[in-house]
């Protein structure tokens, strides 16, 4: 009984400091790990405390640890983000796509600009009917040198995004700079609103779904990664205490909270695509 207590007093702190949870069933007998992408994602300089942030330095850790932990099976991401540095997300985003386990992704509220690529970095992504994408060019803040070498600069980063976007979902090259470059949408800026069916319908988004869903699919995706992968089944089949849970993040991860705009103030470290 005091076990029992100690465990919900332990899952209720995690919940109320970092927005963690753990999933216990004895029935599935599998464990995977959630991970909450929310706020701005933060790159080489710190944002001011009111910013509500995904460090990266706390996420790169936690994604190595889950490959290389054999007892974690899966990966599911929520996202509601509003974008951030793009150096930052990309490297968020190739760790999860080189991930050898089964992910699946959630998009929830939004996931803009950056956010894009960390939502089809997944094996699988889904996006509630409501939520909404934002796609738009590289911007950078501060001081910028009226150079050829500079618009250069920029072309480079947009197609390493453009590349992985279009590399781990099915949008199109062409299409997706349509979608970047559209000057009807935007009241003050050039890009793309997506809303729920519109990503899936541009081939950003795999489906419409929700959490049900994603942890269903999750599910028959660890399935067939064993099935595929016989040895993994044998060594996971030997632990005999089977769980499904969430390993609780980095307590250095800021708690998941719906954005309160939109389009935040830019982090001032340099090239964004909020």
């Amino acid at each position: 009984m005091k076990s029992e207590v100690n465990k919900d007093a332990i899952q209720n702190e995690q919940i109320k400091e970092f927005g963690q949870t753990t999933l216990s069933s004895q029935l599935k007998q599998k464990k995977i790990h959630l991970l909450t992408i929310v706020g701005q994602i933060e790159g080489h300089m710190t944002l001011p405390q009111q910013n509500k942030t995904t460090k990266y330095e706390h996420v790169l850790p936690q994604l190595a640890s889950i490959e290389d932990n054999e007892e974690i099976e899966g990966l599911l991401i929520l996202l509601n983000t509003v974008g951030g540095d793009v150096e930052a997300g990309l490297a968020i985003s190739e760790m999860i796509a080189s991930i050898s386990k089964p992910t699946v992704s959630l998009v929830l509220g939004g996931s803009h600009s950056i956010g894009v690529p960390l939502a089809v970095s997944a094996d699988y992504c889904y996006i509630v009917p409501s939520a909404t994408m934002i796609i738009h060019p590289v911007r950078m803040n501060g001081t910028v040198i009226g150079i050829s070498q500079a618009f250069e600069y920029f072309e480079k980063m947009q197609e390493r995004i453009i590349e992985f976007i279009t590399r781990n979902s099915n949008v199109s090259k062409d299409r997706l700079k349509s979608l970047m470059l559209d000057t009807g949408q935007l009241a003050k800026d050039v890009g793309s609103i997506l809303v729920g069916m519109e990503a899936v319908q541009e081939g950003l988004i795999n489906e419409i779904g929700g959490i049900n869903d994603s942890i269903k699919k999750l599910y028959q995706l660890i399935e067939l990664y064993k099935k595929n992968n016989p040895s993994k089944a044998v060594e996971n089949n030997s632990n005999t205490n089977h769980s499904i849970e969430t390993v609780p993040n980095n307590p250095g991860m800021i708690p998941p909270i719906i954005p309160q705009e939109a389009m935040p103030n830019q982090d001032p470290n340099g090239p964004l695509i909020q």
